[in-house]
């Protein structure tokens, strides 16, 4: 029984685990849950110490509360907060927590920084190369292939699309304004198809629709995300993690930009031979309507 919860426990978030174990907590663990519950966007970013304080405990109970809820210690627990952050903080929160993050250090080296940090941690513990050998795999087999990205994430996925443009003849950007728009561009997807769904914090219910249906109709989906507990994960045959993280009202999405960067490079290098043909045909066509601006000879 034990093992089936801490089993359970390992695919939970933070909130999940908080609502799963609170009928075995103490009173100052119980104390600590309120706290974190209602006060994640300031609890995401403080020491042990200040944590105790702010929510009237002592140092000792927040690490035996981490371990409470199966983690290795606070500095995990600390990473479940700043996950609940970007997955549940609104636009005003994440404005606060931003003015706190960088009004002292200086926005753009600050933001520069993190984004180097999350590069880092995607190569050490985010993305998996036999997982990102597989998603070029499935989509150089694929006979159509999707792809969808809402709001922010649109841009990476336009991105991606465009390019794959370049590389095959079957590429579909799902582009619409409501899930049932979305459905209705993919309603005749075929077991033989791809679907690839960019989403990140906060997570699109229309992409994570896109997906669930796409898998149900026997499709191969790939998810592009930042972590285990993304609601697209469970729809994916194949995931590609990419470490996101808030910035005011943007988010972070320097480190998914470059896995569609590696993604695009490994494609064209699988279809070396014929992606050199596509592009001495585009060559000449953009050369015949003046496409790019040339220096004078």
């Amino acid at each position: 029984m034990i093992e089936q919860v801490e089993n359970k426990l390992k695919h939970l978030n933070l909130l999940q685990r908080i609502e799963l174990k609170a009928s075995s907590f103490s009173k100052g663990q119980k104390r600590l849950a309120e706290y974190i519950t209602h006060n994640f966007d300031t609890a995401a970013y403080l020491t042990a110490s200040k944590l105790g304080k702010e929510a009237g405990v002592s140092e000792s109970t927040v690490v035996r509360f981490a371990y409470q809820l199966d983690y290795d210690g606070y500095p995990e627990l600390q990473k479940a907060i700043q996950v609940i952050v970007k997955t549940n903080s609104n636009s005003l929160q994440r404005m606060s927590l931003s003015s706190k993050r960088y009004q002292e250090k200086g926005v753009l080296k600050s933001i520069l920084s993190t984004d180097c940090d999350r590069l880092r941690d995607t190569i050490l513990n985010g993305i998996d190369e036999e997982e990102f050998d597989r998603a070029v795999h499935l989509i150089n087999e694929s006979r159509r292939l999707y792809i969808l990205g809402t709001r922010s994430a649109a841009y990476l996925a336009g991105l991606l699309g465009y390019y794959f443009k370049m590389l095959f003849d079957n590429v579909i950007i799902v582009d619409a304004n409501s899930t049932s728009e979305t459905l209705e561009q993919i309603y005749n997807i075929h077991p033989d198809d791809v679907m690839i769904g960019v989403t990140f914090p906060r997570y699109s219910k229309r992409t994570v629709y896109a997906l669930k249906f796409a898998k149900a109709h026997g499709a191969k989906t790939i998810a592009l995300t930042d972590n285990a507990q993304s609601p697209v994960v469970e729809f994916a045959d194949c995931t590609l993690f990419a470490k996101s993280d808030v910035m005011t009202i943007v988010d972070s999405l320097v480190c998914p930009l470059s896995v569609v960067n590696a993604l695009v490079t490994a494609l064209a290098l699988l279809k070396k031979e014929d992606v050199e043909k596509r592009l001495m045909a585009l060559e000449e066509l953009w050369n015949e309507y003046g496409v790019y601006n040339r220096s004078e000879e």
